[in-house]
């Protein structure tokens, strides 16, 4: 329930228009979602896709709404325009909408090109400050990167373990069928039950078998590429940290599962940290840890959170100064919540 203070601050924010590209995705509707749950100070919000999703009926504020198409007018007097479908239509359509006025708020990664974009974790930004950009002399900030949730626990837990001597930081992230989109659940979930009834299985977007399996590479007929995805994840981490902490390694694997990624993380520290010390560091870079007489963080107990959330550090039974974590974090909350966290901090700035 919203406090009366709360109340009062959010009556004193300027309201905005905003606009969702790529609404009809899984992200947009998760960033739909929680722009009313957040309460977010918009006097409009306008929902626009690609050709094929365009005339959608779906709910904004408890209300009809259409999702459109994109023309020429689509992003006038639009403030803010959040990206959350294909990289391609982010690329097709984030120059018109920075021509037209608004900040950008890229979630998919397609305008992670942009020497000029800023790629932002607010909650970080007391531990460690987004990375510098570059701009022109004179030109506005109007292209904001939301980094992939992978990146995002990265980044915060190289960022938080860097005051304790952090010498070495390994993750293994186990992403879910939803990175792929609607599509994907529906494929792992068509083979889930085709497997167990023995037919044969459609492979249309992995080409190959996910159902009951892991997988270090999709098939060769896949659009996407799992080390593609992964190089995206890396990218991201390179480009915040800076040199600033020690890089850490990252490995990709596609999971059975339909929501949330879980991850595992090895740190190696020059000396051994106390192990309160390690949780302090943790949620200093705002992460989530759960106490030890709690459940651990699964794909399912995420759902829901606007930060990864981790289980209690565990030290290594053979190498003394290292620890392991488990971990897990809903893959479209996160961004979410992140994106609307960056227009928040424009809009008070």
């Amino acid at each position: 329930m919203t406090s009366p203070r709360e109340a009062a601050q959010q009556a004193a924010r300027p309201a905005s228009r905003v606009a969702i590209a790529g609404a009809s995705s899984l992200l947009g509707k998760e960033l739909k979602l929680w722009l009313e749950e957040s309460n977010f100070p918009a006097v409009e919000v306008r929902l626009l896709d690609e050709e094929i999703a365009a005339g959608t009926l779906t709910a904004l504020g408890g209300e009809p709404a259409v999702i459109e198409t994109v023309n020429q007018e689509s992003f006038e007097r639009i403030r803010m325009a959040f990206f959350a479908g294909s990289a391609g239509f982010s690329i097709a359509h984030g120059m018109q909408a920075r021509s037209s006025g608004a900040v950008v708020i890229d979630l998919s990664g397609g305008m992670a090109a942009d020497p000029g974009a800023k790629l932002w974790i607010p909650g970080l930004d007391g531990l460690l400050a987004p990375p510098a950009t570059s701009l022109t002399a004179g030109e506005p900030q109007s292209l904001f990167l939301v980094p992939s949730v992978p990146a995002d626990v990265a980044i915060s837990m190289s960022a938080a373990f860097a005051s304790l001597g952090l010498a070495r930081l390994a993750l293994t992230f186990l992403q879910p069928a939803s990175e792929r989109g609607s599509q994907a659940i529906e494929e792992l979930e068509s083979q889930v039950v085709n497997l167990l009834s023995f037919q044969p299985i459609s492979k249309t977007v992995f080409d190959a078998q996910i159902g009951f399996n892991m997988l270090a590479n999709y098939g060769p007929e896949s659009a996407e590429d799992l080390n593609e995805a992964r190089a995206r994840i890396v990218g991201e981490v390179r480009r915040y940290l800076a040199g600033r902490t020690p890089m850490p390694a990252i490995s990709l694997v596609q999971a059975p599962v339909f929501h949330s990624h879980t991850f595992s993380a090895f740190a190696e520290f020059q000396t051994a940290p106390a192990l309160d010390a390690v949780v302090k560091s943790l949620e200093a870079a705002g992460l989530k840890v759960t106490p030890s007489n709690e459940e651990a963080p699964s794909n399912v107990n995420v759902v829901g959170e606007g930060r990864p959330v981790l289980g209690q550090p565990a030290r290594d039974p053979l190498i003394e100064n290292g620890v392991w974590l488990w971990g897990a974090a809903d893959n479209l909350r996160v961004p979410a919540v992140t994106a609307v966290a960056i227009a928040e901090k424009l809009l008070a700035s």
